[in-house]
């Protein structure tokens, strides 16, 4: 008898701790990434962005393309699609010195933040890292980041930079007003 009061006891105790406990149910959020052009005057996918690298170097990548964020926001993803034409150029070319394509191939990070009060309320701001592999057989990494106008955090930039086997184009050029390049958007979808 005594044995039978203690696992109720003990039964009691183990369901007061799980009722006292929230259940969430976290959904998985399904995100395109999109290079975007702003000649119409609406945001579209095909434009183009640039990053430069120590040496002055610089990379010019088109893309889009859709991930699966992880539900929760944490953790890594290979539920992606995508991918894009990359071009190289050296330090004051303007004919690039090799150019390919390059698919991505998973998702590392995402984080969303911000909206856009004048698109489609699907449109939001943030930073996604992309794991690529190039035509060439080389890896690397895109970071898309897109600075929303509201909510977004200032250290938030707009373009991309990405990394090309051992070069790392860190600096990514910034958009110009009256320039179509250097934009990028999300969508939840």
């Amino acid at each position: 008898m005594k044995s039978v009061k203690t696992a109720l006891v003990s039964l009691s105790g183990m369901l007061a701790m799980t009722v006292s406990v929230p259940s969430v149910l976290a959904q998985a959020d399904h995100i395109r990434w999109d290079i975007v052009s702003i000649a119409t005057g609406t945001p579209l996918p095909g434009g183009i962005a640039s990053a430069l690298a120590n040496d002055g170097s610089h990379v010019t990548l088109t893309g889009s393309g859709t991930f699966v964020a992880p539900a929760g926001g944490d953790g890594t993803s290979s539920a992606t699609t995508g991918g894009g034409t990359w071009a190289r150029f050296t330090s004051g070319a303007i004919t690039p010195s090799a150019t390919g394509t390059y698919v991505v191939t998973g998702l590392v990070r995402w984080d969303e933040k911000g909206a856009f009060p004048a698109l489609p309320d699907t449109a939001v701001g943030g930073l996604a890292i992309l794991r690529v592999e190039f035509s060439d057989g080389s890896h690397g990494v895109l970071t898309v980041s897109c600075h929303a106008p509201s909510g977004s955090d200032p250290a938030i930039f707009e373009g991309i930079t990405v990394s090309k086997s051992f070069v790392d184009y860190w600096n990514r050029v910034a958009p110009i007003g009256g320039v179509d390049a250097n934009r990028t958007l999300f969508h939840v979808e």
